[in-house]
C-alpha cells in the first residue's frame, strides 16, 4: 500500500490535520479550534493524530507559527503560547511514530515544492504575502534553515531604511511595504481622503481587505489603480532581491493575493524580466502563483520526513 503521512498545521485560531499520501493528496482531514495553553495544545495534537492514525502512517509532521530550534523543539511561538516545548520528544513516545516539527512557512514551501507549483523542479522559493511576509526556500528537497533555525525570514530585509518601523524592530522591511496589511493601510488612507470614490463605496458595504483594491479597480477607481501600481512595485523590489540571492528555479507567490493570478503576476513578471541579475541568462527563474492554497502548510508538514531523510 502507498505510504501515508500525517500532517498538522497548528494555527493561532485553528488546528488542521490531514492524512496525506506520497503524492501530496489529502485523503482525510480534521479541524478543531486551537485551545489555550501549551499543555492543552499538546493534548489536542495527540487527540487529532489518534483520530486519523492508521497502521500505514509512516510519520507525523507538525507546522508551527514560530521558531523551531533545536530540531523538534518549539523555542518560541507567541501566537500559540509555546516556549521551549520539546514537542517531538513529547508526542513521539505517546504515538509510537517519528514526529517532525517545522516552522509553518517552511512547511508551506515544502508543500508547494513536493505537491504544488514546484513539483518536479530542483528548487523553489516561496514568498507568502499575508498579514506579514514569510516564506521558505527548498533546494533538492532540503529546507534552508540557517544554523539556528531562523533562516529565510524573507520579510525582514530592508528595502527602504526611511520606511515605517517593522514589528521586528527595524525600519523599512519588505514586510512593511508588500504585506496585505500594508496594502490595507494604504487603502484605508485613500478611502479616508476620498470618501466618494468607488473604493469607499465598496468598503462601506463589505469593509476593507486584500480584495477591496481589485474590486475598486474593476469599478474604474483610478486612485486604486495607482495604489495597485505602487504595491506591485514594492512587491517586485523584494522579489527581485530574493531572486538575485537564491536564483530559484521556481519563485512562488502565496497568500490570499495570489488568487488574483495573472492580474498580479503579469506586471511583476515584466519588472523581474527587466531587472533580475540573470536577465541575459538562458536559464531563468519562473514566477508562479502558489497552487495549494491553505493546504500547503498541512501537506508540507506531512512530508517533512522526506526532508529529514535528505539532510
Amino acid at each position: 500500500m502507498d505510504k501515508l503521512y500525517l500532517g498538522i498545521d497548528l494555527g493561532g485560531t485553528n488546528i488542521a490535520a490531514g492524512l496525506v499520501d506520497s503524492s501530496g493528496e489529502i485523503i482525510a482531514r480534521r479541524n478543531i479550534p486551537t485551545p489555550t495553553g501549551s499543555d492543552n495544545i499538546v493534548d489536542a495534537l495527540e487527540t487529532l493524530c489518534r483520530q486519523l492514525m492508521t497502521d500505514d502512517v509512516s510519520s507525523i509532521g507538525i507546522g508551527v507559527p514560530g521558531t523551531v530550534w533545536p530540531r523538534g523543539t518549539v523555542s518560541y511561538a507567541c501566537n500559540v503560547g509555546m516556549k521551549n516545548v520539546p514537542l517531538a520528544d513529547i508526542l513521539s513516545p505517546r504515538l509510537q511514530k517519528p514526529v517532525y516539527i517545522e516552522n509553518d512557512a517552511n512547511c508551506a514551501a515544502l508543500g508547494e515544492y513536493h505537491a504544488g507549483c514546484g513539483r518536479g523542479k530542483s528548487s523553489l522559493l516561496c514568498v507568502t504575502l499575508g498579514t506579514g511576509v514569510g516564506g521558505g526556500y527548498v533546494e533538492n528537497g532540503r529546507l534552508f534553515r540557517g544554523f539556528n533555525g531562523c533562516g529565510a525570514e524573507l520579510g525582514h530585509m530592508v528595502i527602504d531604511p526611511s520606511g515605517e518601523k517593522c514589528a521586528c524592530g527595524r525600519k523599512g522591511c519588505f514586510e512593511t511595504f508588500a504585506s496585505t496589511s500594508a496594502l490595507i493601510n494604504r487603502m484605508n488612507a485613500y478611502i479616508s481622503s476620498n470618501p466618494h470614490s468607488p473604493a469607499a463605496q465598496i468598503a462601506a458595504q463589505s469593509g476593507v481587505d486584500g480584495r477591496t483594491l481589485f474590486a475598486a479597480m474593476d469599478a474604474g477607481d483610478l486612485g486604486a489603480e495607482e495604489i495597485y501600481r505602487e504595491h506591485i512595485r514594492y512587491i517586485t523590489l523584494g522579489l527581485t532581491n530574493l531572486a538575485n540571492i537564491f536564483q530559484p528555479e521556481i519563485l512562488c507567490i502565496g497568500g490570499g493575493i495570489s488568487a488574483q493570478g495573472e492580474k498580479l503576476l503579469a506586471p511583476i513578471r515584466e519588472i523581474l524580466e527587466a531587472e533580475e541579475y540573470a536577465r541575459d541568462c538562458e536559464n531563468r527563474t519562473t514566477l508562479r502563483a502558489a497552487s495549494l492554497g491553505n493546504d500547503a502548510g498541512l501537506i508540507g508538514a506531512a512530508l517533512l520526513e522526506r526532508t529529514e531523510n535528505n539532510d
